[in-house]
């Protein structure tokens, strides 16, 4: 017998299927501020998450709330416009139910991109970072409950959670773009509050490079799902404890601004070369 969250999936997938007979190999989650990739999918159909059953509403005014399905470089494509997030009052169910449409609709790889704050003094406002592991501090995880083994193992292994053959990929495209990036472990905190310095400090010495409030319950689910997945953020602001000034959302998402072109300019040719490599 089928379970409920199958069930669930399988009216998400009828519905997004309804709109369009492509089946994407690579879904992507877009962060604040990095929804423009979504204009440079071709043939593309939107749809809005109110028309997807199961989804929920996205409430970040910067996320526009609509899966985008097409191509970029040939390679079917579904792209979220915004995600959802514990501190909007969701679940872990619905912040990473998305994921499992994804998975559903015919993808075997996914890219997650958010904003967030640095932790390491060698990186400047505006950088990317492509994420090398994560550290759950969160105080949950997507999984707890009734596993259905038709949809991952009850206890899937989490040794390498973003491919490292796309983090290499990754990388190597910035550098030859003239794009600074970085490889580094991002840790999750539920939010919506900042850390205050002592969370920062605490931070960095358990090993975190950056702090976010997004990201790894959806790996979490994609590993799960069998997903191989690249982790991309744009670093918005430099969190030094000992050097710490006021930050407020606005000035967080103009660097995400700012910065999009170069994340798109990594993700789209990421997705190319990926294409021709077979590795999607």
């Amino acid at each position: 017998m089928s379970s409920q969250l199958k069930q669930k999936i399988g009216a998400a997938s009828a519905a997004i299927r309804n709109k369009t007979s492509l089946s994407p190999k690579i879904g992507i989650i877009l962060g604040t501020g990095l929804g423009g990739v979504a204009r440079s999918l071709t043939d593309a159909v939107a749809i809005p998450y109110a028309e997807i059953p199961g989804f929920a509403e996205s409430t970040v005014k910067s996320h526009a709330g609509q899966m985008i399905i097409g191509n970029i470089s040939g390679v079917p494509t579904a792209a979220m416009e915004g995600r959802f997030h514990c501190y909007e009052g969701y679940d872990l169910g619905q912040v990473t139910f998305p994921v499992r449409v994804i998975r559903a609709l015919g993808a075997s790889s996914l890219v997650v991109t958010n904003a967030c704050g640095s932790l390491n003094p060698l990186h400047r406002k505006g950088d990317l970072l492509v994420i090398d592991d994560h550290i759950n501090l969160t105080g949950a995880n997507p999984l707890v409950g009734p596993n259905d083994d038709s949809l991952g193992p009850r206890f899937p292994d989490m040794c390498r959670p973003y491919h490292p053959d796309y983090a290499d990929l990754a990388l190597d495209i910035a550098m030859k773009n003239g794009i600074a990036a970085h490889r580094g472990v991002y840790a999750a905190m539920t939010g919506p509050s900042l850390e205050t310095r002592a969370e920062y400090r605490m931070l960095r010495l358990v090993g975190a490079d950056a702090i976010g409030m997004s990201t790894v319950p959806e790996v979490i689910v994609a590993v799960h799902a069998g997903l191989r997945t690249l982790g991309l953020a744009v670093l918005t602001d430099v969190c030094l404890p000992d050097a710490l000034e006021p930050c407020d959302i606005g000035s967080i998402i103009a660097v995400a601004n700012a910065a999009g072109p170069k994340m798109e300019k990594v993700l789209l040719e990421f997705i190319a070369k990926a294409g021709e490599k077979g590795i999607l």
